[in-house]
């Protein structure tokens, strides 16, 4: 049995979470979530709980066991408390405004770069040098923060560039020079 997998999934009060085959929907006070799950996973609620079953001990249903049961778990957790990813810019005249759409970031380029935010997911920034992303969905908050960093991933000579808060870049020390 999978060490994941078999664990239940406590469901929160205040959210909702609508079984239809391997369809879920999980609506909580951070917003709604859905998602198509593998037909062979079974999910089933049990008191307060959800727990995640499968099929058979066959290779293709024990990949797929703990992986279900994250899923879940990541839309029931994103749906009560959200997601958050901190962005940090470095770099003479780097900066990000907010706009209506989403942000437009100074990366050191001739040109200023609009980035859309997607629908459900704010992007705000308490001083010109952070951007903090946030939503309901793990997978989403996740692929904006990784777009918004691959504009200027941060550089090893002088370290310039946008960086997730806490990540260590390893900087080189360049040319020697001289005699």
């Amino acid at each position: 049995m999978s060490r994941i997998g078999k664990r239940p999934i406590p469901v929160p009060a205040g959210v909702t979470v609508a079984i239809s085959g391997s369809h879920i929907t999980v609506k909580g006070p951070k917003g709604e979530l859905a998602r198509v799950l593998p037909a062979e996973m079974i999910v089933a609620h049990e008191g307060a709980d959800l727990q995640v079953t499968r099929p058979s001990d066959a290779e293709r249903h024990k990949a797929r066991h703990g992986l279900t049961r994250t899923l879940v778990a990541n839309m029931v957790e994103g749906v009560t408390t959200g997601y958050k990813k901190v962005l940090e810019i470095t770099g003479v005249g780097y900066k990000a405004e907010i706009k209506p759409y989403g942000a437009l970031l100074s990366l050191g380029f001739s040109h200023q770069i609009e980035y859309k935010a997607p629908a459900g997911v704010s992007i705000t920034a308490p001083n010109p040098t952070t951007v903090v992303i946030e939503g309901a969905s793990k997978e989403l908050v996740g692929q904006v923060a990784a777009e918004i960093r691959s504009f200027r991933k941060p550089e090893p000579y002088k370290g310039k560039g946008v960086k997730y808060q806490g990540e260590v870049i390893r900087r080189k020390a360049g040319k020697a020079g001289g005699k």
